[in-house]
């Protein structure tokens, strides 16, 4: 789509203001002097993408449950309580969108125990639903003219998830579902078949659970990898993960995590021709640690004359912003397959950025290969 002065735009609607969603909108801003021709830009994987610049990325919309968030031009509400993600840009030097973030519905996008003494209504700074009320997120999607939704979502959002998805088939806008709720990469039993949905639509979609740049999942897949190629075999390892963000307090509870940890160790286990003991996911939620993520992985393996090796690994990022650079690239290969007319699920973008894709190729290198020749027209997805 272009804007009336005939530039390129790329009109992106965002479900989920947190911290994810404010390292996007900061970065997009940041980056916003990139050339086609630059060429290793620290965070930036592809500066230009089909002749999309990530200053061409325009979000027009964004959804929450916050007071804090609601009502509020977006460049404002992306700083505002609980997020804590680490500025890039400073909120006096932020310009304003004159996009808004309106309410969405609260849905299971927060949590309260069946004896009401556990939730994250607090936490999130939910709405009173007998005073708010949402919008109508299809034709908001509409008015605005978004050409993309992208799922940002606390995890555990199951019904939260299906709701925006099936919004954006309303709304004809392409879906990039971000959190670990199996929509793009499995049909699920019981569930509508989503990627049937879209691609009846001419719709294209993308995921599931975005990876970092450099983090935990795709650490420990490299590493399981060497192990394999250099013949040391791995008994079994395990990936502990600890941070201060929403996410972190939201996965607190088990019975939010059961996708989470299948994302993840399937992505690292999928790396073997073995099955192994494996243990992967979230262990605690430390507050001051706000937006950073620690990870502490082990693999214990078994090398030349039956002999142990013992790997540990400690990793320390700034959580969000480690996958908005991974946004950049998902949200302009998207317009690639809507100005191309493709629809359905992007295998190639899916395999190469996401924890829990269709195609799980052995090699992260392979699935880079894939997303190269569907830039360069030569893969249809």
């Amino acid at each position: 789509m272009k804007d009336n002065s005939g530039k390129k735009e790329i009109r992106v609607a965002l479900a989920g203001l947190g911290n994810c969603a404010s390292a996007l909108i900061q970065g997009i801003e940041y980056y916003k002097n990139v050339k086609e021709e630059d060429l290793y830009i620290n965070g930036i994987m592809n500066p230009s993408i089909g002749g999309y610049l990530p200053r061409h990325i325009k979000v027009v919309v964004a959804f929450d449950v916050a007071t804090t968030k609601i009502n509020k031009d977006i460049s404002e509400a992306i700083y505002a309580e609980p997020n804590c993600c680490q500025m890039i840009i400073k909120p006096d030097e932020m310009p304003k969108t004159d996009a808004l973030c309106f309410p969405g519905p609260i849905s299971d996008g927060c949590y309260e125990s069946k004896d009401g003494r556990i939730s994250t209504f607090d936490y999130f700074k939910a709405y009173d639903e007998s005073k708010v009320k949402p919008v109508n997120i299809a034709q908001t999607l509409k008015d605005k003219g978004a050409e993309i939704l992208i799922n940002l979502l606390p995890v555990g959002s199951h019904k939260a998830s299906r709701i925006y998805a099936q919004a954006a088939i309303d709304a004809d806008c392409g879906f990039i579902n971000g959190i670990p709720e199996f929509i793009v990469s499995e049909h699920i039993e019981g569930d509508q078949d989503w990627v049937a949905e879209f691609e009846s639509k001419g719709l294209p979609c993308a995921g599931d659970d975005i990876k970092s740049q450099v983090g935990a999942t795709l650490t420990h897949r490299v590493l399981a990898k060497m192990f394999l190629d250099r013949g040391v075999v791995i008994n079994d390892t395990y990936q502990l993960n600890i941070g201060g963000n929403g996410d972190f307090y939201n996965m607190k509870f088990e019975n939010r995590l059961r996708t989470k940890r299948k994302s993840k160790t399937s992505a690292v286990a999928s790396v073997l021709p073995y099955p192994i003991n494996c243990r992967i996911g979230p262990s605690d939620y430390v507050p001051f640690l706000e937006d950073k993520k620690v990870c502490y992985i082990r693999i214990n393996g078994t090398t030349y004359g039956n002999l142990p090796l013992v790997m540990d690994v400690k990793l320390r990022v700034e959580d969000s912003p480690n996958s908005a650079g991974v946004l950049l690239d998902i949200i302009r290969v998207m317009k690639l397959a809507l100005d191309r007319g493709i629809s359905g699920r992007l295998e190639s973008i899916s395999s190469f950025s996401f924890k829990h894709p269709h195609l799980q190729p052995p090699s992260d290198v392979i699935a880079k290969q894939w997303v190269a020749e569907f830039i360069e027209g030569k893969r249809g997805r």
